[in-house]
C-alpha cells in the first residue's frame, strides 16, 4: 500500500472530500484507521498532516484559516476529552460544537468583521479562549494554539460555524497581547464606531483583565471615552430626528436661580421639564463604582424633587431600541400636562 491508496474510502471519502479536512485521531479510530495508518500517512511525503498534537489535516497541503480555525478548537476538546463531533459533509449544514472553548483575541476580531484586525492567514496563532477548571490545567499553548483561561466563560458567538468570543472579551484579550499603542487605539475606537459594543463595555473587560496599568492602553481608553460619547450623542440626534420628537436645547446646565449648580444633561424640553441624560459610564479602576452609581442617583433625585422628569437612555438602548427610547420620552412629554408645574430652573449652556 503507498500513500496514495485510499482508506477506508467508504467512511472518509465525504470527509476528504469536504471544504474543511481535519479530524483527531479518535475520530480517526471512530473511522477505523488504526494510531499506526494514522501515523504513517503523515510522515514526510505523505498525504496527511499532523497540525497539533492528536489533530490531522487530511491533506498535503498548508491548511486553509478555517481548519486552523477549527484545528485549534478540535485541539482543546481533544485535551478536555470530550467528543468532538464529526465535522459535516457537503450535504450537512450542522456545524461542530466546542463546549467551554472559543476563538478569542485578534483571530476573533477578524471574524467580527474589525479592517483593523490582521487577516487571519498573518496569524502565527489563535487564541482559544477556556475556563480555569481543574480538569483543564494540563491543557498547554502549542504550534498554532495560544491558551487563554477565564475563571468565568461568555456566552459565545456563532460566526461561519465557529464560537467566537464577543467584541468586549475579545478586544482585552486582543489588547493583552499588542504592544503598539497606535494599534491598540485603533482596535477600540472600530469597536465603539463601528457600533459592536460600547465604550462601558469594553473598558469594563480591560478592568477585568487589569490591562488599565499599562500607559499605552490607558491613553487609548481616553480616546474611547471620547469617541464613545460622539458616538452616543449622534444616536440621540438621529433618534430625536427620525421618530418626530420636539426638539430639546441640547448639552445644558441646570440652575437654581440664585442658587447651586443642578447638573449637567444632555438633553432638556424646558416647557415639559423633562430632562434627558446619557449614560456613558466607563468605570476605570481608579473610580469605585457605587461611588458614580450615588452620584448619578444623587443629581436624579434632586431634579425630581424639582418636578423636573428625567430619562436615561444608554448607548445600547439608542442603537438597538431607538424606536422604544422615543416612546419612553414621547410618554414624558405628554405626561407633562398630568403634572404639577415644576420648579423654576435656569438653563444655561454647557
Amino acid at each position: 500500500m503507498n500513500h496514495e491508496t485510499p482508506l477506508f474510502p467508504r467512511s472518509l471519502h465525504h470527509l476528504t472530500a469536504g471544504a474543511r479536512r481535519v479530524l483527531t485521531t479518535a475520530q480517526l479510530r471512530s473511522h477505523g484507521v488504526s494510531a499506526a495508518e494514522t501515523e504513517d500517512r503523515c510522515r514526510p511525503g505523505g498525504a496527511w498532516r499532523q497540525l497539533l498534537p492528536g489533530v490531522v489535516l487530511l491533506h498535503p497541503g498548508p491548511p486553509t484559516s478555517e481548519e486552523r480555525l477549527h484545528a485549534v478548537l478540535m485541539y482543546t476538546a481533544r485535551e478536555r476529552s470530550v467528543r468532538v463531533p464529526d465535522q459535516p459533509g457537503p450535504a450537512d449544514s450542522t456545524a461542530p460544537r466546542y463546549e467551554e472553548a472559543m476563538i478569542t483575541g485578534q483571530a476573533a476580531l477578524t471574524l467580527h468583521g474589525f479592517s483593523s484586525a490582521p487577516p487571519l492567514p498573518s496569524l502565527d496563532a489563535f487564541d482559544v479562549l477556556v475556563s480555569r477548571l481543574p480538569r483543564l490545567r494540563r491543557l498547554r499553548s502549542t504550534g498554532c494554539v495560544r491558551i487563554v483561561r477565564a475563571p468565568a466563560l461568555p456566552v459565545p458567538v456563532q460566526v461561519t460555524g465557529v464560537p467566537v468570543a464577543p467584541v468586549p472579551r475579545a478586544l482585552a484579550d486582543a489588547v493583552a497581547t499588542v504592544d503598539d499603542a497606535a494599534a491598540v487605539r485603533r482596535l477600540l475606537t472600530e469597536a465603539v464606531a463601528g457600533g459592536h459594543c460600547d465604550a462601558a463595555a469594553v473598558v469594563r473587560e480591560l478592568t477585568g483583565a487589569k490591562l488599565l496599568n499599562r500607559p499605552h492602553v490607558v491613553t487609548a481608553v481616553d480616546s474611547l471615552v471620547a469617541e464613545g460619547r460622539a458616538v452616543a450623542e449622534s444616536l440621540l440626534y438621529r433618534m430625536v430626528w427620525e421618530y418626530g420628537l420636539p426638539d430639546p436645547v441640547w448639552n445644558v446646565d441646570l440652575r437654581l436661580p440664585g442658587g447651586p449648580h443642578l447638573g449637567g444633561l444632555d438633553a432638556y424640553w424646558p416647557d415639559q421639564a423633562v430632562a434627558l441624560e446619557l449614560d456613558t459610564r466607563t468605570p476605570r479602576q481608579d473610580l469605585c463604582q457605587e461611588d458614580v452609581w450615588f452620584e448619578y442617583a444623587r443629581k436624579r433625585e434632586l431634579l425630581e424633587r424639582l418636578g423636573v422628569t428625567v430619562v436615561h437612555v444608554t448607548p445600547h438602548k439608542l442603537r438597538a431600541a431607538a424606536e422604544q427610547q422615543a416612546a419612553v420620552i414621547r410618554t414624558a412629554l405628554t405626561a407633562a400636562e398630568d403634572r404639577d408645574p415644576a420648579a423654576y430652573v435656569v438653563v444655561l449652556p454647557r
